[in-house]
């Protein structure tokens, strides 16, 4: 492991465990639980939302955790780790990456370049969620060390569509230099190793596999589509 980008022992599945405060299986010890299930079958790295889950699947786990803080700021769109204070807590916490958006919005980019500096003098690599190709650029440009489609459908100027964004991922890991993390609507094994297949060097699925009230939701609209 001697460069940031080489966190992870190989290419693989990395699992997001995160629940928010509004959903069933937020606080307590659930989220280090899932991050342990995901170890035992084979996960290569946890995403994680909060401090307390950081800390949590930190102490379960020995895999690379990727954290990150959900903040909401009256009038901004940008909610990953906004803050120089939410990537100090997180680095804190003991997370050996730092997720946060680099969307070209709200002056983000040039914010993002101080946040990036400072999450590498603290010792952490970075993970850039962004939305687009011209995104993952400048995010390269900036420092990041892994480029995660994740913001893709989720600002207003990106492509707006249920399946993931393939095109992203083959475009991004065909041009960059630093490890592309697919990331964003994955809902099948199948587009996990689709992912893989148009370059990513890693595949984050979180929803899928983590939030069962999403999972119910997507089997009771099959079941009430087919009993019409």
């Amino acid at each position: 492991m001697t460069t940031k980008s080489g966190l992870f022992a190989q290419r693989g599945l990395i699992v997001s465990c995160q629940a928010l405060e509004n959903e069933p299986l937020h606080g307590g010890d659930a989220m280090a639980k899932m991050a342990k299930a995901a170890e035992m079958s084979g996960a290569i790295g946890i995403r994680t939302n909060g401090v307390h889950d950081i800390r949590a699947i930190k102490a379960a786990v020995a895999l690379p955790v990727i954290g990150l803080i959900k903040r909401d700021i009256p009038g901004s769109a940008v909610f990953i780790t906004p803050t120089l204070d939410e990537v100090r807590a997180i680095v804190e916490a003991g997370a050996e990456i730092v997720a946060l958006d680099v969307t070209d919005r709200e002056d983000r980019l040039e914010q993002a370049a101080s946040l990036i500096e400072y999450a590498h003098q603290a010792g952490a690599a970075v993970m850039a969620d962004v939305s687009t190709f011209e995104e993952g650029l400048s995010a390269e440009r900036l420092g990041a060390d892994f480029i995660g489609t994740t913001l893709s459908g989720y600002t207003p100027y990106s492509p707006q569509q249920e399946e993931p964004d393939f095109d992203l991922i083959r475009r991004l890991s065909a041009r960059l230099s630093v490890p592309v993390i697919g990331e964003g609507r994955i809902w099948t094994p199948e587009d996990a190793a689709q992912a893989l297949a148009c370059g990513a060097t890693y595949v984050v699925v979180g929803s899928a596999i983590t939030r069962p009230q999403l999972i119910t939701a997507r089997y009771v609209r099959a079941v009430r589509k087919q009993l019409g």
